[in-house]
């Protein structure tokens, strides 16, 4: 059911904002002076009747640019979930200050550029939140919690690895009277659809959280940073409930966790290259030990090409788990292609196959209709390939299916024999959502949907899919050469990477292109069009033509090798963040 309406009230003057709470029938407004910049907790009967009053969901938070502090409201869309569950489809990122002519020309500028960053992370799609539940944490993490814990807001709780807002909301963090309008906002994917099987409806959820550590995009943010962190990790957790029992599955999927690169360079795939100067097991150790903690027991199904450039990754990881020599670390190297070559995907089946034992030791976490814990999730399986998207998701997929054939038996929704894959209306529902998923983390990290979700949506592969991963191919190979520098920094700023300065300095933004970057595209376009006309215009003998052919062809060439050669010189990299912090 998806409904709109408003949680909460904003009021405006010239002189502060003020933002009513979310509870049913409390009192408490967040006072904003937009002049000071304080924050303080106030009353509606301090409310001036001359504001102007809009309905809002709630505030993401205050970033400072250029022209002074802004807060980002969200409104819009709810669905339920026994609590209400938003996403947040609408923003509106108001400045404090009333005007902007006290800024230089070219600060103006850089304030519109800076602003257009903030909107082009807000309008990825993706972003959830909830006023009196916590997104932020597995069913299992929240079971296991201490009377303190429920005690605390939900952003003083909340697991700060995917609270997306968390830089937005560090004023707010610094006043704990007011952490009652800190919401804290994850990114990823949630649904949640009413199922029914053998005439019994329960409900499937599938949720997949974000990591905002080591945050960005495809080929700008790969491996680990300093502190363990991996790119693209994401926790998805599959639950289902059914007559006040409840089930919960979970998975992680993050990038290989030692220190490699594969920066655009106009190839089609870049060569990924492993540092040399950077101490790999420090890092290693640290990320194991922080997925051991929070998890358990970790099998890493790693899904990249054993062969060719994928190879020397893949080799690398096998050496770091073997020299940890930790116990509760599991690794399965796994050749997708190799696998399933010549649409042969039926053999998945054999991974599958392989961890059933391990994911039966595993198990899942559930509570039966007394609500008392019958089972427990003891491990998790991480899995990988280069993107940790369209590979990554299809295991996870299979993996899930597998689980809830179990959940779903021991609740009594399915009978002694019965299979998921015979039940073609859930099937449906499974398959898609997981295909959406897929989807949507693509967007978030590549720029473009998945590829092989024909296989998650069908169950096979088909050549309408193929040629769906062609497109979306070369989409992905325009957006990481010449868009993804502008959505990195973007990233960066929103997440407090990188701090605007008020004052009149320069910013990385007034960088200017090397001569290279306009003049040899402009040379190659033009040799190569005046190859073209002199094909059409040939000239008084065929050898005039040829020469002439020849030597526009040949300059055409040229240019275009050197500027291959120079690759990384003609991509759009990032300007906030050094390239020494990005590795």
């Amino acid at each position: 059911i998806e409904t709109v309406y408003s949680v909460t009230t904003k009021h405006t003057t010239p002189e502060k904002f003020f933002i009513e709470a979310c509870d049913e029938g409390a009192d408490a407004v967040l006072a904003i002076d937009r002049v000071s910049n304080e924050m303080t907790l106030t009353g509606k009967k301090d409310v001036p009747p001359s504001a102007v009053t809009k309905p809002i969901c709630g505030i993401m938070g205050t970033i400072r640019l250029v022209a002074g502090r802004f807060h980002v409201n969200t409104r819009n869309v709810g669905s339920l979930l026994g609590h209400a569950v938003w996403k947040a489809v609408d923003f509106d990122v108001v400045s404090y200050k009333k005007t902007v002519l006290h800024l230089s020309e070219i600060q103006s500028q850089e304030n519109k550029t800076f602003l257009s960053m903030i909107n082009n992370v807000l309008t990825t799609d993706g972003f959830y939140f909830c006023t009196d539940f916590d997104l932020t944490h597995t069913l299992q993490r929240l079971a296991n919690t201490s009377p303190d814990f429920q005690e605390m807001s939900l952003f003083e709780r909340a697991d700060q690895r995917f609270v997306w807002n968390g830089n937005l909301l560090r004023e707010l963090a610094g006043q704990p009277e007011l952490h009652k309008f800190a919401i804290p906002v994850v990114h990823g994917f949630i649904v949640m659809k009413p199922c029914r099987i053998n005439g019994k409806i329960f409900e499937w959820i599938l949720i997949s959280r974000r990591s905002c550590f080591r945050a960005g995009v495809r080929y700008y943010v790969r491996g680990i940073d300093s502190e363990g962190h991996a790119a693209n990790f994401v926790e998805t957790e599959q639950i289902v409930l059914y007559e006040g029992a409840k089930a919960s599955f979970v998975q992680t999927r993050g990038s290989m966790p030692f220190y490699w690169s594969q920066r655009p360079n106009l190839k089609y795939k870049p060569k990924p290259i492993i540092s040399k100067t950077m101490s790999h097991l420090d890092g290693f150790q640290r990320h194991f030990d922080s997925q051991l903690l929070i998890y358990g027991k970790q099998t890493i199904l790693n899904l990249v090409n054993q062969k060719g450039s994928e190879k020397p990754l893949e080799q690398a990881f096998a050496k770091m788990v073997t020299g940890m020599n930790n116990g509760m670390l599991n690794y399965i190297a796994f050749d997708f292609h190799k696998e399933c070559s010549h649409m042969r995907w039926d053999r998945l089946q054999i991974l599958v196959d392989t961890v059933a034992e391990t994911q039966d030791e595993y198990n899942y976490f559930m509570v039966n209709s007394e609500g008392k814990t019958v089972a427990q999730q003891r491990g998790v399986f991480r899995s990988n390939c280069m993107d940790c998207l369209d590979r990554t998701n299809v295991i996870q997929s299979l993996l899930a299916r597998r689980s809830l054939q179990s959940q779903l038996q021991r609740m009594g929704v399915l009978n002694v024999g019965q299979r998921i894959e015979e039940q073609a209306e859930f099937e449906k529902i499974y398959k898609n959502a997981w295909a959406d998923n897929a989807n949507a983390c693509a967007v978030q990290y590549a720029g473009t949907g998945a590829l092989k979700t024909d296989f998650t949506r069908t169950g096979k592969r088909t050549r309408w899919g193929l040629l769906m991963d062609g497109w979306n191919s070369m989409i992905r190979y325009y957006k990481n050469n010449f868009s993804d520098g502008v959505r990195q920094d973007s990233i960066d700023l929103f997440l407090g990477n990188f701090a605007v300065d008020e004052s009149d300095g320069p910013t990385p933004l007034r960088v200017q292109k090397d001569w290279k970057f306009l003049t040899l595209p402009i040379i190659m376009l033009v040799a190569f069009s005046m190859c073209i006309v002199c094909l059409l215009m040939a000239g008084d003998t065929w050898t005039e033509t040829l020469a002439y052919v020849m030597f526009w062809g040949a300059a055409s060439a040229i240019t275009a090798t050197i500027i291959l050669f120079n690759g990384q010189d003609f991509v759009d990299a990032p300007k906030l963040v050094h390239k020494e912090k990005m590795d």
